[in-house]
């Protein structure tokens, strides 16, 4: 079922194209779907010449601008969703959010690797290997405190068990490899005809901002997707199954729910805090009232219809950590303009944009039971459609996380499925034994990059460096895919990384905290995967930040090899 067959509210509308054709190319679209009181996810045309602003969708009549802040009652589909963010755990409140809103942005890793046969594992294959360290500190020979080098080009390179010369204090020493050539420069594009450059430009943009205005941020693009728009329809839907919606003032790309376990958040804009369920709460709570709210409404008339709204969540999803939350995000979509600086002060007006407030819910609840089974709604379509989602949103997609189905739609359109995704958002396919990964070497199609140019993203690449040159499988052990790590060997890496380098006095100070947010960087990366029984799980595309390998180590030197000359015999042991 796709995306759009789980909105909800009370108006049908026809689903189709601009031009007025129904369906998905085949991929079981639904006929017609339910809107959010008009919400342009799930209705209306996605023309930007279509009937005015699509304000209000046919059957909805209310004039909203004469709507008093009084009597403000809020959708019913968001106050069931506000409820459930309520009750759900953290994670799963991550989830819920990326399929209920679907407004994440696309995710991939960067630079890429030499080009090797398809067959040859992340383990052992090249590597985009280019350490980026935090400034190291100098040895202290005077006993006074130690000083940040900061000449870059003098940095030594530190790794595995070798600090400058001695043993790491927390870790086995280790012998040294030698780094790789840099990778070669990203092709030139420039000779491209215009508009197959320009339509690549409005794509990524919409793939990595699925709500675009034409006074935002990224205001420089709108014109490229209005001019474009009935072809980026197209690809999207054929593609990928996402609904695109252009209208004058703003584009909405619907894009569907990740599934289970998407490491996909929302952040405060301002302080990069996550959101928790009860911060997700009051953002739907919020939405509920403000998809039908006047043009100016009073802040303190908003708190107060909250309040009223859902009397169960007053001391969560009303409460001031929760609403700076929602109220922060919503004004960073332009649902709503200028916030009070005071947030006492209830007599300050809002100005609120109804048209972006409902096209904010991707996929609202109607059809789901529960939480669960919205988050299962949302991410599912036939197997090509779902593989090339995964493409196009994660870092990397192994075959072993697929279905039956959809790993046999990946071994079958193993070199045509990635390239067309590749060719239409400008991206370099990696194809390796264990899934395929579609590279942004631009390092823009993303939100999060490694390497980085922050501390806590310099320490995250040492410590995933390390740990693959510490628990790499040699070629032919069978791992299955992926390669437990043991707490003490992260505890350790960690501990040197904070003896040999200058970072922030909260990591210095916590080193809970740092071992905290490097693993949680790079679980969203992809790079690792938590597990019940040993706490991470190192995964392949892990190696291609580590050294390239020594396939072929000197006897009785290597990690797992064993002497070549058996031992002499013991005396007195004679039979």
């Amino acid at each position: 079922m796709e995306q759009q067959e789980y909105a909800v509210g009370a108006t049908r509308v026809v689903a189709g194209r601009p031009d007025g054709r129904t369906g998905g190319a085949g991929r079981g679209t639904a006929d017609a779907v339910l809107a959010v009181r008009g919400a342009e996810c799930g209705s209306g045309p996605a023309d930007a010449d279509a009937d005015a602003d699509a304000d209000v969708v046919a059957g909805s009549g209310a004039d909203d601008s004469q709507t008093p802040a009084e009597e403000l009652s809020p959708d019913p589909g968001l106050l069931r969703l506000a409820h459930w963010f309520a009750a759900a755990a953290p994670g799963t409140a991550d989830d819920l959010c990326t399929a209920s809103f679907g407004l994440y942005p696309a995710r991939h890793l960067g630079t890429a690797a030499a080009p090797a046969d398809p067959v040859v594992s992340w383990w052992h294959g090249p590597t985009a290997h280019a350490t980026a360290v935090p400034r190291a500190r100098e040895a202290r020979s005077d006993g006074g405190p130690r000083r940040a080098r900061r000449d870059a080009a003098a940095l030594p390179v530190v790794r595995s068990g070798a600090k400058q010369g001695r043993p790491g204090r927390h870790r086995r020493p280790e012998r040294s490899r030698a780094l790789p050539e840099a990778p070669c420069d990203v092709q030139d594009r420039s000779g491209e005809e215009l508009p197959g450059a320009e339509r690549r430009i409005a794509a990524r943009l919409l793939l990595a901002h699925p709500l675009v205005t034409a006074s935002g941020p990224h205001a420089d693009g709108f014109p490229l997707i209005r001019r474009h728009r009935d072809w980026l329809t197209e690809r999207f839907d054929t593609l990928l199954g996402y609904r695109l919606v252009v209208g004058p003032w703003h584009a909405r790309l619907c894009k569907a729910g990740l599934g289970p376990g998407a490491a996909r958040r929302l952040e405060h804009p301002a302080t990069g805090a996550p959101f928790t369920p009860a911060g997700y709460a009051g953002l739907a709570l919020a939405l509920a009232l403000l998809v039908d709210a006047p043009e100016q409404l009073p802040y303190g008339q908003l708190l107060q219809a909250m309040r009223v709204a859902a009397p169960d969540l007053a001391a969560d999803a009303a409460g001031p950590a929760a609403v700076d939350m929602a109220l922060a995000a919503l004004a960073d979509w332009q649902v709503l303009g200028e916030l009070p600086a005071d947030p006492d002060d209830t007599a300050f007006v809002l100005t609120v944009d109804r048209e972006l407030a409902r096209a904010v819910p991707a996929g609202p609840p109607a059809l789901a039971d529960d939480a669960a089974d919205l988050i299962r709604r949302a991410a599912e379509a036939e197997p090509a459609t779902a593989v090339r989602r995964l493409l196009a949103e994660t870092p990397a997609v192994l075959a072993a996380d697929l279905p039956e189905d959809q790993c046999e739609w990946l071994r079958e359109h193993r070199l045509s499925g990635p390239a067309a995704l590749a060719e239409f958002l400008g991206l370099e396919a990696e194809l390796r034994a264990e899934g395929v990964a579609l590279l942004d070497p631009a390092a823009e199609l993303t939100d999060l990059a490694l390497p980085g140019t922050g501390t806590l993203a310099k320490a995250a690449l040492l410590l995933v460096e390390r740990l693959v040159e510490e628990v790499r499988p040699l070629p032919g052990e069978v791992t299955g895919g992926d390669v437990p790590v043991p707490d003490a060997l992260i505890d350790g890496i960690l501990g040197d990384i904070a003896d040999d380098h200058d970072l922030p006095a909260r990591y210095l100070a916590d080193r809970t905290a740092l071992r905290r947010d490097a693993l949680d960087l790079l679980h969203r990366l992809g790079l690792i995967a938590p597990t019940p029984r040993t706490t991470w799980l190192l995964r392949p595309p892990a190696a291609r930040y580590a050294p390239a390998p020594d396939l072929h180590p000197t006897p009785g030197s290597g990690r797992h090899s064993r002497p070549t000359v058996p031992p002499p015999a013991r005396e007195g042991l004679r039979t």
